[in-house]
């Protein structure tokens, strides 16, 4: 019997509550999950994992997630891999400049369940 591939995701998230719920419920659906607790964190294991698709927070020490998703953008490397921002920071500039930068969605946290999340990143994953 063949092995099924399971998919890499990538969370990039500073609040360890969430990126722990997170984790578990990715986890629970068959995926495997990398946590990294900040910016910079999160580029350094991105160049060694290379995850299928990647979480992504804003608010977060040492290199804020805009500016992870530009370097992910500009690094041919993994400038494919789809960044789903994944956020409270739901002001209408951070909507915009996130999907400007690339982000291939933007959901703020407040309005989604994390079971939606795992849908979001399923539809994703099966483009």
């Amino acid at each position: 019997m063949a092995e099924v591939l399971k998919n890499k995701i990538l969370i990039i998230e500073d609040d360890s509550y969430i990126s722990d719920m997170y984790k578990i419920k990715l986890e629970s659906e068959g995926f495997i999950v990398n946590v990294a607790n900040d910016g910079q964190k999160g580029v350094e294991q991105l160049n060694k994992e290379k995850p299928d698709l990647i979480l992504l927070d804003v608010v977060m020490p040492k290199m804020d997630g805009f500016s992870v998703l530009q370097n992910i953008k500009e690094d041919p490397e993994v400038q494919d891999i789809p960044v789903i921002m994944l956020t409270n920071l739901g002001q209408k500039d951070s909507v915009e400049k996130g999907l400007k930068l690339g982000a291939a969605d933007y959901i703020i946290k407040a309005h989604f369940t994390p079971l939606e999340v795992v849908e979001k990143v399923r539809e994703f994953l099966n483009k």
